[in-house]
């Protein structure tokens, strides 16, 4: 029975194998809207809590084919042979975070920018932490390269993924830069 209103679904699917661990991808028919770490049970949890806040009525269901553009510009990515991505992003949060967000969008492959350089580029020079706290919510890491935000001394700090995943997207950024 069609009473006249589409069902509207985001679809996953899990990336088994990437140098950042398995990654579970889902999209909204705007775009990625999650990349979640780890192993399904946990990044399924991570991708209830996004639809709940933000397509409560929608469900999920997985669906390889469909994120197949998105898994094959990160294997890319991860390869070296890719450097940005054209993939449409269902980017879904706060004004301030999806300022953030777009900030992040502008730090060029291979660099690093502070979180006091992506609050003065918003002009909200004094919200460093309001930064790191919206950088740590980045619904799609790597397509929105929150790993390459450092703390203001050089230093790695904080990353959703763990700071061993932050070290190892950075590394494969430089070495694909000098190689």
């Amino acid at each position: 029975m069609n009473d006249g209103h589409d069902s509207e679904f985001i679809d996953y699917d899990v990336l088994e194998e990437s140098p950042a661990g398995p990654l579970l991808l889902a999209a909204t028919d705007q775009g990625l809207c999650t990349v979640a770490f780890g192993g399904l049970p946990d990044a399924l949890e991570k991708l209830r809590r996004w639809k709940m806040n933000w397509m409560p009525e929608a469900g999920l269901r997985r669906n390889p084919g469909r994120l197949r553009t998105f898994a094959g510009q990160l294997d890319e990515y991860f390869a070296g042979r890719r450097k940005e991505f054209d993939l449409p992003i269902d980017l879904r949060g706060t004004e301030f975070q999806r300022r953030v967000w777009t900030a992040l969008l502008k730090v060029p492959y291979g660099e690093t920018a502070s979180y006091k350089d992506i609050a003065e580029s918003i002009g909200a020079p004094k919200a460093v932490r309001a930064v790191g706290g919206a950088n740590n919510r980045n619904p799609v890491p790597i397509l929105v390269p929150c790993h390459r935000i450092i703390g203001a001394s050089g230093q790695l700090v904080g990353y959703a993924g763990g700071l061993n995943i932050k070290t190892t997207l950075l590394q494969l950024e430089i070495s694909a830069e000098t190689s």
